[in-house]
């Protein structure tokens, strides 16, 4: 009998230097980077500084939000947001008070982020675990973390109302291009 020759050419031996490379699958809910999950009514997490900017220009949160999608929106704060306005203080009890609104939906923080307080984080997480969110931030850095995620709408103040990034619905409509 004739000996097997391997038809990989070699290309089945590990090096010894070579790592194995973890690539996220794809949600299906995305078509290139179309969220089709995404629909009314909207739901938006909502980081801590976001509040504060929303108060320091006199917008009021659902109101700003409607006006700026043309559709209803469920705020949802997770536990880290609740958590930094808390450990903030006294100064920032008007923003503590209405993350604590009926309206808002709760987010549990998600495994390996329970006892995490750094809102940032916890944000990223359930984003990359769930694109069904629209994120409202006006951070830097979290918005620099959050571009890298496809399919996510960013939720920002510009010129004393909302905007947002990265959502095709919202260019059909009258939301505020700039």
């Amino acid at each position: 009998p004739k000996e097997l020759k391997n038809t990989d050419g070699g290309k089945g031996k590990k090096k010894k230097g070579e790592e194995i490379r973890h690539v996220d699958k794809t949600p299906s809910a995305l078509f290139f980077k179309y969220n089709s999950a995404l629909g009314p009514p909207y739901r938006v997490i909502i980081d801590t500084n976001f509040i504060n900017f929303s108060i320091k220009n006199k917008i009021d949160l659902m109101q700003g939000m409607v006006d700026c999608l043309y559709a209803k929106c469920i705020p949802c704060i997770c536990d880290a947001v609740l958590a930094e306005l808390e450990k903030l203080g006294d100064k920032y009890r008007i923003a503590l008070r209405i993350a604590k609104d009926k309206r808002f939906e709760r987010i549990p923080n998600p495994p390996g982020c329970q006892e995490s307080t750094y809102a940032d984080d916890v944000i990223v997480e359930i984003v990359r675990q769930h694109r069904c969110y629209i994120v409202a931030t006006c951070d830097r850095d979290l918005k620099r973390r959050i571009r890298k995620i496809p399919g996510v709408p960013i939720m920002f103040v510009h010129n004393h109302r909302y905007s947002v990034e990265r959502l095709p619905e919202a260019t059909m409509g009258g939301a505020p291009r700039f």
